[in-house]
């Protein structure tokens, strides 16, 4: 029993060891699904995350954004990339709304969200960037934009849309926060306010970015 049992668990940890998941586009493309780009870990936004951790907390409120301050960091010239690519495989989509997620936290959505609506932003479109993890989104921190007057708050009919859009440093680059924390974050993305607030902010802007929450965590992302 025992060495049955060394056994099972050795094999496990060798499957596990041999598995090396995705390594390559190609892997993804073998699957029917299309590739618009490959960005790449950043070191610089790395350092950048560890600086903001260590140092004091600011109070002027400036935009934290790697295409801002690295904007010729190789992770951003990938996102430029992505623009390109995704300028053309929309121009035959019903809508303008593009969303944005991924299996788990930490895997970096928020970063891409944030750093594409910047770029994009950058060639001259005007883009609305929407914070929809209304359990732990964290762009406004990011932005140096209030938290308040956000998604939860339209969706409880607290605010309007006008009042809830932020402007940020960025020309053409708008902003839209989680708002207050609900108790019931996926049974207000299910109301029908919910498809009105998305209809109405893509009559106003060339393209709209939402950053969800991960998609094997909670259900709002579904």
């Amino acid at each position: 029993t025992i060495f049955g049992a060394f056994l099972a668990v050795a094999l496990v940890l060798l499957r596990k060891a041999m598995n090396r998941g995705i390594e390559s586009a190609e892997i993804i493309e073998r699957l029917g699904l299309p590739v618009y780009a490959s960005v790449p870990y950043s070191v610089l936004q790395k350092a950048e995350e560890q600086k903001k951790q260590r140092g004091p907390i600011r109070t002027d409120r400036a935009v934290s954004l790697l295409a801002i301050n690295h904007p010729t960091d190789l992770s951003i010239e990938a996102l430029r990339s992505l623009r390109t690519s995704l300028h053309f495989g929309m121009l035959d989509t019903k809508n303008n709304l593009l969303m944005i997620s991924g299996p788990s936290p930490n895997v970096g959505k928020t970063f891409i969200s944030a750093n594409l609506a910047a770029v994009v932003a950058q060639s001259g479109q005007r883009v609305l960037l929407i914070d929809l993890d209304m359990r732990r989104g964290y762009l406004h921190d990011i932005l140096g934009v209030p938290y308040q007057n956000g998604v939860s708050d339209i969706l409880g009919h607290r605010c309007d849309v006008a009042n809830a859009i932020h402007k940020t440093e960025i020309e053409g680059f708008d902003f839209m926060s989680r708002g207050e924390r609900p108790p019931n974050p996926s049974e207000l993305l299910m109301r029908s306010t919910f498809k009105d607030l998305l209809d109405e902010v893509s009559l106003m802007y060339d393209l709209v970015i939402l950053d969800t929450p991960p998609l094997l965590a909670v259900t709002d992302a579904a």
